[in-house]
């Protein structure tokens, strides 16, 4: 059972990981419960932690396992969002997962697996994604030409429309801003998934 000063915990670390990509201090914690002490959030945090909703990484940093608005109405999974892929780290390796949301079954459709990823940039604008998006993203190795994928370039995470030809492959930004150019690579590139849709809010 979740307390009503529990649920003010996990809603404010859910808002800070989805806008800020990191949990708030016990400071910011204190101000957003009215509490003058760091040793009374502190016990709330130990609390959540011994209920299964929060977990501590290697780090230190709090990591939300579990989200409480999972309506009863509503099948879903849990999917995590991702945060800044590490150079040979798996997409889902668990120091890149920053949090987990419940997303409908309607979208994450068994048995593939999800995550979920922040767009940056307007290099996809003309697709519909902005700035500060979340992309639900189907996990896979390969892709049809006119996807839109996520994919591993130079050790770095892009989203683009997949473009296939013979052995080359030309990953397309839709933009209106038109400094951003194709990029062109070998098959030797690491497709991560296809964008399922996109989140405006979580």
């Amino acid at each position: 059972m979740i307390s009503d000063k529990e649920a003010i915990v996990i809603k404010a670390i859910r808002n800070a990981l989805v806008n800020f990509g990191k949990c708030p201090s016990l400071r910011d914690l204190m101000g957003t419960l009215g509490y003058r002490s760091p040793r009374s959030v502190a016990l709330l945090i130990n609390k959540l932690i011994s209920k299964g909703v929060l977990r501590r990484n290697p780090s230190g940093a709090l990591r939300l396992v579990m989200d409480i608005n999972n309506s009863d109405n509503v099948q879903t999974i849990s999917v995590p969002l991702v945060g800044t892929v590490a150079c040979g780290i798996p997409i889902l390796a668990e120091e890149n997962i920053e949090s987990w949301f419940p997303v409908s079954t309607k979208l994450a459709q068994l048995p593939h697996k999800y995550f979920l990823v922040r767009a940056k940039g307007d290099s996809m604008n003309q697709k519909g994604i902005e700035d500060g998006d979340f992309l639900l993203v189907r996990k896979q190795e390969t892709a049809n030409t006119g996807d839109v994928i996520i994919a591993l370039v130079d050790n770095e995470v892009t989203v683009k429309q997949y473009n296939s030809s013979g052995d080359t492959v030309v990953l397309k930004p839709c933009s209106s801003n038109k400094q951003h150019k194709p990029i062109v690579v070998t098959r030797d590139f690491q497709v991560q998934g296809i964008v399922v849709t996109t989140i405006r809010n979580i």
